[in-house]
């Protein structure tokens, strides 16, 4: 039997997954009626959705009040993994079902993971800055040899976070011949073959973090942490920003106490001026602006899995439901 189609569909924030070169087919013949919304304030929300019967949301707050006021609501889909938007209590007890998207960026995060692991051991900035200054063109030999350069090769990469994200970056790792580590759980029990985190970090030459940010993992790393750490260790951010105590991390640069950092994700987003990790004098600190996620072959995944989500939950199916 033909699945009925949705009456109208919502798409709260389309400008954070579509720069114009998505294939929104898949979605298309889904409802009877769109609304696309490039982006949705707090105060455009309710009246944007108060009719639906189906809404995606990537990151547009729903919260409580909002769902209790829209009584044709029947699935909401969370274009991200993350579902921290989603009051899920509050839909669950309403008979509102939730999808999320899981696994559709992993090659992407993993290469940048890496781009920014790769930049910080190659000194790729400094070099970069070097030539544009004219160091290069007034050598007195062929080649410069300013900031020091080290290999992959042999060294421990430390991972915290060990699904699928935290797995594929250890497999990449191991092709450059670096031995990895893998923390326990936050607050987890015991599992074999992984290491405490006061144990993990004094051993790694790379710190990657891959967990959600969740109250027992909201500044794991902080002052103490990074104080267990090799001085010339790096630590790699590309889960949640809470994940990293800002201000510690940016002293233990400055005063020469970490190697470096590659973050990509910061504690509020977008980020303010004062934001410590913002400020230019932090050496050997590199900052993108949340897009580990972001290829163009990720973005088509996560709209494709959101239309199949949206299908199984018109066949009568269970698909990434999370309530």
């Amino acid at each position: 039997m033909e699945a009925i189609l949705f009456s109208q569909g919502v798409f709260l924030d389309v400008a954070s997954v579509d720069r114009g070169d998505i294939n929104w087919s898949p979605l298309k013949a889904l409802s009877h009626q769109w609304m696309w919304h490039e982006a949705t304030t707090p105060q455009q929300t309710l009246e944007r959705i108060i009719d639906a019967d189906l809404v995606i949301s990537n990151k547009v707050v729903l919260d409580r009040p909002l769902l209790q006021a829209c009584r044709d609501l029947k699935l909401i889909c969370i274009a991200a993994t993350g579902t921290n938007n989603v009051d899920l209590e509050a839909a669950n007890e309403l008979g509102i079902a939730v999808t999320n998207v899981t696994g559709y960026a992993t090659a992407s995060v993993v290469q940048h993971v890496f781009s920014l692991i790769l930049s910080l051991v190659t000194r790729q900035q400094q070099y970069q800055q070097a030539v544009t200054r004219g160091d290069w063109q007034h050598a007195s030999q062929f080649c410069l040899l300013n900031y020091p350069i080290w290999e992959l090769s042999g060294k421990c990469l430390g991972i915290v976070g060990y699904g699928e994200l935290g797995r594929a970056v250890a497999r990449v790792a191991e092709a450059f011949a670096m031995k990895v580590l893998v923390s326990q759980r936050p607050d987890g029990m015991p599992e074999s073959g992984r290491v405490m985190l006061d144990e993990l970090l004094p051993q790694v030459d790379v710190l990657s973090l891959h967990v959600p940010l969740a109250e027992n993992t909201r500044n794991l790393i902080g002052a103490r942490e990074l104080d267990l750490m090799k001085s010339h260790a790096l630590l790699i951010n590309t889960a949640r920003g809470g994940i990293v105590d800002e201000s510690a991390l940016a002293d233990a640069l400055v005063n020469g106490d970490l190697g470096g950092a590659g973050v990509d994700v910061l504690s509020t987003e977008p980020p303010t001026d004062d934001n410590p990790l913002l400020n230019p004098n932090v050496p050997n600190l590199i900052v993108t602006p949340h897009i580990a996620w972001a290829s163009l072959q990720a973005r088509q995944r996560l709209v494709d899995s959101v239309a199949a989500n949206i299908q199984a939950f018109q066949a009568g199916e269970f698909r990434n439901r999370v309530t």
